[in-house]
């Protein structure tokens, strides 16, 4: 075991045995002695004095592995630090002490909040995500939310206003001397609103006194996968209702074209009915949506031929295709059932989602205090609509009969 590991584990142990020295010494109001309390501070200033002997030690270990470098390779930063000096430097929230600020403040449940984080207040409360951060957020969104990826993506201030042509001009034959034909513009608009979305975890008193574990990359995976979850959930079946409005919403989502005749089966030929009644404007660059189960039913059909319809993808990372398109999956597209919309065929990059500003952190202050938790908040403000139903076709299955 080296000596930064046996450290760590000393100071585990130092920090186990305050907390135990705590919850024997409180009395029935939950109080200390003075005398007590003048013994657990020299408890924790001990478990302090761990961490900054570990490091103390990390420093000088990065500092060894720099002068150990061959001596023809130059040195381009000072040990322990990355940045190059021939950029500029970073201010505000791509800043590395404002990284540093809100890595200490999740640390330290927000108890220790520098000055830096002042450049980054939410106006709603909390403090903004570093660049950094948000960046790698936006990354983890991306990932485990198709929509994002087929979407198109609008960062806001405020709210975002969508102009529509509803009305296209049309070329006419007339005679020589005759008169022109004048149509009048026809717009309309469709805005972008900013429903707020909200994340919580909680992490133990452990893992926030633990350098050793990297508390930033759990926190960010954590709030990536859950608000990409309930976005990717909206953005398909949202009502519009203090979220947004989705591919599959009954009003303002895609049109439905094809209804299958029965409630349980999917032919070929819908299947092939709905890719043409996509426009062919709107076929160039157009996905099917579906989820596993209406999947597994499709990967059964066949030509006249007896050979299957689906076409496997041969290229890690590509998506499957079904008649010469690209089929992307998600768990909250509706499954087959009576009356479901259960397949999206068009291009989604008509779908618009909008990003009012960017995310920010909150702690959840004293709410877990008792079973020895924190709690950390994520938010955002997002929207997302269908700014043309025409792009996006719907096959719904048919609905159940009357009893």
């Amino acid at each position: 075991m080296n000596k930064i590991q046996e450290l760590m584990e000393n100071r585990k142990k130092a920090w186990d045995g305050a907390k135990a020295f705590v919850e024997a010494k409180k009395d029935n109001d939950g109080l200390m002695s003075e005398e007590d309390a003048k013994t657990y501070a020299e408890m924790e200033a001990k478990v302090k004095n761990f961490t900054i002997e570990i490091e103390r030690m990390q420093s000088m270990e990065a500092m060894e592995r720099e002068m150990e470098k061959p001596m023809s390779q130059p040195l381009t930063s000072q040990p322990m630090s990355t940045e190059n000096k021939n950029e500029p430097k970073k201010t505000g929230r791509a800043s590395a002490e404002y990284k540093a600020g809100v890595l200490e403040a999740l640390r330290s449940n927000f108890r220790n909040v520098s000055n830096v984080l002042q450049e980054g207040v939410d106006t709603a409360g909390g403090y903004l995500v570093p660049e950094e951060y948000d960046s790698r957020l936006i990354e983890g969104l991306t990932s485990e939310n198709i929509m994002r990826k087929l979407g198109t993506i609008i960062t806001t201030t405020g709210d975002h206003k969508i102009n529509i042509a509803g009305a296209k001009p049309g070329a006419s034959w007339i005679e020589e001397g005759g008169d022109i034909e004048w149509k009048d513009g026809d717009f309309s608009q469709i805005l972008l609103d900013a429903h707020k979305l909200h994340v919580a975890i909680k992490v133990t008193d452990e893992l926030l006194y633990d350098n050793a574990f990297n508390l930033e990359n759990y926190i960010l995976n954590q709030f990536a996968k859950a608000l990409a979850n309930a976005e990717e959930d909206a953005f398909l079946n949202g009502d519009g209702v203090h979220k947004p409005l989705g591919i599959f919403a009954e009003t303002g989502g895609g049109q439905v074209s094809i209804t299958t005749k029965t409630q349980s089966a999917i032919t070929a030929d819908e299947i092939i009915d709905l890719v043409y009644s996509l426009e062919e404007g709107y076929r160039k660059n157009a996905k099917f949506i579906l989820n596993d189960q209406t999947v597994a039913l499709i990967r059964k059909l066949k030509d006249n031929n007896g050979a299957y319809l689906w076409q496997p993808s041969m290229q890690a990372g590509q998506p499957d295709m079904l008649f010469g398109y690209p089929v992307y999956t998600s768990p909250y597209v509706p499954n087959v059932a009576a009356g479901n919309p259960v397949i999206a065929f068009g291009d989604f990059s008509y779908y618009n989602i909008g990003d009012r500003g960017v995310r920010s952190f909150d702690q959840l202050r004293e709410l877990f205090a008792g079973n020895g938790m924190v709690g950390f908040l994520a938010k955002e403000r997002v929207d997302g609509k269908l700014v043309l139903p025409e792009a996006v076709q719907i096959l719904k299955m048919k609905a159940s009969t009357a009893s």
